[in-house]
């Protein structure tokens, strides 16, 4: 008597969580990325393929027949959010919103909803599958996001979020987090290399063929980067990053890609008991407790897309503890350019610093990495070495060049004019920039080297 045939069990592979390295047997090591204990047994899946709208049917298309979508974009009601997105959302657009646990992305993005549901016809949906509809309506009330056609659904199946999407048809999709959601024909846990590119793919393809934005909240790890594969921050169409420290009450918002707008534009936020409150002018909150007459403190402008954003530089100089153990410290500014600075300090103005303790921090948990701030950061640093303030009604402006010179910086006007709003007097600039300034709001000062600078400064 013959027996039936045995179904054989589907191939399995093991994938790394770090890079996404497939293998049919199972390693301590990736050999691609080289992390231990990284490798997880997954049932391998079909790869799926991603259209853009407009691109179904695979054939192409010359360049001007495209048709162009008029539509414009959904504003979220929140100024500073739509300025990091470039000037709203765009319909079909997939936008990931990363950030430190606790930063205030769920408020963030329920304030956004609430406002997106009072300002369309068509309802919007937000999945949750990390709070319970409860603890969304808690965090609802203190934030008076009460909004009726505001759809809330706490769910970890991603194929019975999109039935619901389908069956409501929201003018926003969000979702919160792509973590912890899962795809049930998948034997891999949430969170896994395998889910969250999954995911990723069907929550872009819901938005590319049916034109809503999606909004997807994504976890970060302790070095600071997106969760999951990288294949994740490839496939949707912006990354905005929430960042900032608990221990401040400021938080901005800054695009690390974006499609349809602008990667240089940034949203600032104070967090307050009612959540989160737009900073419409940054530069007077950075500097409202800025000190009186005291050493070691400059300001400068640093430009963010369109928008000049004025920071107070603090610079300490303080005696080490003996040869060889001076101590750098940077805080918003790049140690690198830090060191480059001190150098530049000790060859061409001869100042001794390789025995003392130098520390330079952004105040407010702003930060300045432009070359732009560079004298700003020297200034800092002399005006502490030699225990005298620097005018509080002075901008400084210039990059700082190995030879000593001050370097001209870009888009000049807007900075000054930013200064000169909050009652700026007076401005020491590269002197390629004072030569060609037609007409400044504030007295200007050129500079052509470090030490015309320094002495128009501290004299």
């Amino acid at each position: 008597m013959s027996r039936a045939p045995v179904a054989k069990a589907p191939r399995t592979e093991h994938v790394c969580q770090e890079c996404g390295f497939r293998t049919p047997r199972w390693l301590g090591r990736c050999p691609e990325c080289n992390a231990w204990a990284a490798l997880i047994e997954e049932a391998p899946q079909p790869e799926r393929t991603v259209r853009a709208a407009g691109s179904a049917s695979g054939k192409p298309v010359p360049i001007g027949e495209v048709e162009m979508d008029q539509q414009a974009r959904m504003s979220t009601g929140i100024g500073e959010f739509d300025r990091a997105l470039g000037g709203g959302l765009v319909p079909g657009a997939a936008v990931l919103l990363a950030g430190d646990p606790g930063i205030g992305k769920s408020t963030l993005l329920l304030s956004a909803l609430d406002r997106l549901a009072r300002g369309n016809e068509r309802p919007v949906l937000y999945v949750s599958g990390e709070e319970s509809m409860r603890q969304i309506r808690l965090r609802g009330e203190r934030l008076q996001a009460l909004s009726p056609r505001l759809l809330l659904m706490s769910e970890t199946d991603a194929g019975l979020a999109l039935m619901a999407a389908a069956d409501t048809q929201p003018s926003v999709l969000a979702i919160d987090s792509v973590q912890t959601l899962a795809a049930s024909d998948l034997t891999s846990a949430a969170g896994s290399v395998s889910q969250v590119r999954e995911l990723a793919a069907r929550f872009v393809t819901y938005a590319k063929r049916t034109g809503t934005p999606v909004l997807i909240v994504g976890h970060v790890t302790k070095d600071g980067s997106i969760a999951g594969p990288r294949v994740l921050e490839h496939m949707v169409d912006t990354v905005l990053y929430f960042e900032g420290d608990r221990s401040h009450e400021y938080r901005v918002l800054r695009a690390h890609k974006n499609r349809f707008g602008s990667t240089n534009e940034i949203g600032v936020f104070e967090m307050k008991a009612e959540g989160l409150v737009e900073v419409p002018n940054p530069s007077a909150l950075f500097l409202a407790e800025r000190p009186k007459a005291a050493p070691g403190s400059a300001v400068s402008a640093s430009l963010n897309g369109t928008r000049p954003l004025l920071v107070e530089v603090q610079a300490l100089v303080a005696d080490s503890g003996g040869p060889g153990a001076a101590r750098r410290g940077a805080i918003g500014v790049d140690p690198g350019r830090l060191a480059l600075l001190t150098a530049v300090l000790e060859k061409k103005e001869g100042l001794v610093l390789s025995d003392k303790d130098l520390y330079v921090s952004i105040t407010g948990g702003a930060e300045l990495h432009e070359p732009a701030g560079d004298l700003a950061i020297v200034a800092a640093l002399c005006s502490s070495v030699r225990n005298a303030a620097l005018d509080s009604q002075t901008l400084i402006l210039g990059e700082v060049g190995l030879a000593g010179e001050v370097r001209a910086v870009s888009q000049i006007e807007p900075r000054l004019q930013e200064a000169a709003q909050l009652g700026f007097t007076r401005c020491i600039i590269p002197q390629g920039n004072a030569k060609r300034l037609s007409k400044a709001p504030l007295e200007v000062v050129g500079a052509a080297t470090l030490s015309e600078a320094l002495d128009r400064l501290l004299a």
